[in-house]
């Protein structure tokens, strides 16, 4: 038996540079039910205070039905790292340029969303490219509580 390498306990898909996306090919990222666990994390990361997103009884007194998510609290479900998208360009990544997003729907404790990444657009550099994510976050009734968009410079092939 070998030895145990840490340096080799890691997630390793097939190495990606800019020609090897397609236009619609998609990156999901895994399921996440939005538990009172996830609010305190993300109000303790935040340091947002305001009780719509942590007092359970001030929401019902506005009509609604339990904790209603900051956007923000829903915008870092899409995080690239949450899915494959970082492990395929470790090599080719040069950064994360811009995101934008658009928060269409309510997320409340209890929901379960679905977030999710798809190649938009690709424009090639001559040594670089950029790569544009659609992100979108689907709650469990199918309904579109968030859209937006991603753009990452990503190096072309090595010759």
């Amino acid at each position: 038996m070998s030895e145990f390498d840490p340096t080799q306990h890691r997630m390793v898909p097939a190495q990606r540079w800019f020609e090897d996306f397609v236009l619609g090919e998609r990156f999901v990222i895994p399921s996440r039910t939005q538990t009172s666990a996830v609010f305190a994390a993300f109000q303790a990361a935040s340091g947002d205070t305001h009780p719509i997103h942590y007092d359970v009884e001030y929401c019902r007194t506005r009509g609604m039905p339990d904790l209603l998510a900051h956007g923000f609290q829903t915008l870092v479900h899409t995080a690239p790292g949450a899915g494959l998208f970082p492990y395929v360009v470790e090599e080719s990544l040069v950064g994360f340029l811009e995101q934008s997003s658009k928060f269409l729907k309510p997320v409340y404790a209890g929901d379960t969303i679905y977030p999710a990444l798809e190649v938009i657009e690709l424009a090639p550099g001559r040594t670089t490219g950029v790569v544009t994510l659609r992100s979108t976050v689907h709650n469990q009734r199918r309904e579109l509580v968030l859209e937006g968009m991603q753009k990452f410079l990503v190096r072309r092939r090595p010759n």
